[in-house]
């Protein structure tokens, strides 16, 4: 009895003490040159992850069947003119992933399905783009950070799923202009309603629009979850 009172105390312990880690893990984290905690590793990234499963990050293929996908950023067909990252895969966290679930099964009965341009995005990347662009209407100051480093963002538009061909809308992805805004409103009356759809969709399910790019929503409270500075083909073995 004395032998298995031991273990059953040295077995709580160390799970006071990996509970601990976990939720003191932005506090003991290094910090970079804007005082931001960045995850970039295996193993603070499993101590996060512990603390809340909704943290998890995953595939989106695996929860959205009729996933369509254009990696803007993977090829030179974008506002840097520069490839941004290789091999990518959508990833979102756990609980981001579950809502646009639900966003995508609202659009099937519709005959539409989910085209993403961007979701989770390695922080070094919302660097390079702020180099570039440092306009915070359109891209994330690093000082910041993103909430498609945090996993939490998404970029993505509607598609027909007969035709396997994008919806209209104001402009295409990354235009940098008044027409991507959600509040401009002289466009055909198709594109406003494809626009309203889309945005009516992912609001049902706790996404909010940004204003100035009618493809861009995050889910709010984006702090809880932490930023992240890992790259694909490491994400793709801690992804679920």
């Amino acid at each position: 009895m004395k032998l298995q009172y031991l273990i059953i105390m040295l077995a709580s312990t160390f799970l006071l003490g990996n509970t601990r880690s976990a939720a003191q893990l932005t506090n003991t984290l290094p910090k970079n040159e804007f005082g931001l905690t960045i995850i970039d590793n295996g193993i603070d990234f499993g101590a996060s992850t512990a603390q809340d499963s909704l943290k998890q990050m995953v595939a989106i293929d695996n929860y959205i069947v009729h996933l369509a996908t254009d990696f803007v950023y993977a090829t030179t067909k974008n506002f840097t003119h520069q490839k941004l990252y290789s091999k990518p895969k959508a990833y979102l966290r756990l609980a981001a992933a579950k809502a646009l679930l639900a966003v995508a099964n609202y659009l099937e009965i519709r005959g539409l399905g989910i085209l993403i341009y961007d979701a989770y995005r390695p922080y070094s990347v919302t660097k390079t783009m702020w180099q570039i662009v440092p306009d915070d209407r359109y891209a994330a100051n690093p000082a910041k950070g993103s909430g498609h480093n945090r996993g939490i963002a998404v970029d993505l538009t509607l598609y027909d799923l007969q035709t396997g061909l994008p919806l209209p809308m104001p402009t295409a992805f990354d235009d940098f202009t008044e027409k991507a805004h959600h509040n401009y409103m002289q466009l055909d009356s198709v594109v406003l309603t494809n626009r309203q759809l889309l945005r009516t969709a992912m609001e049902q399910q706790g996404f909010k629009a940004l204003d100035t790019e009618w493809w861009h929503y995050y889910l709010p409270n984006a702090t809880y979850f932490e930023l992240l500075d890992i790259d694909f083909k490491q994400m793709k073995r801690l992804a679920k």
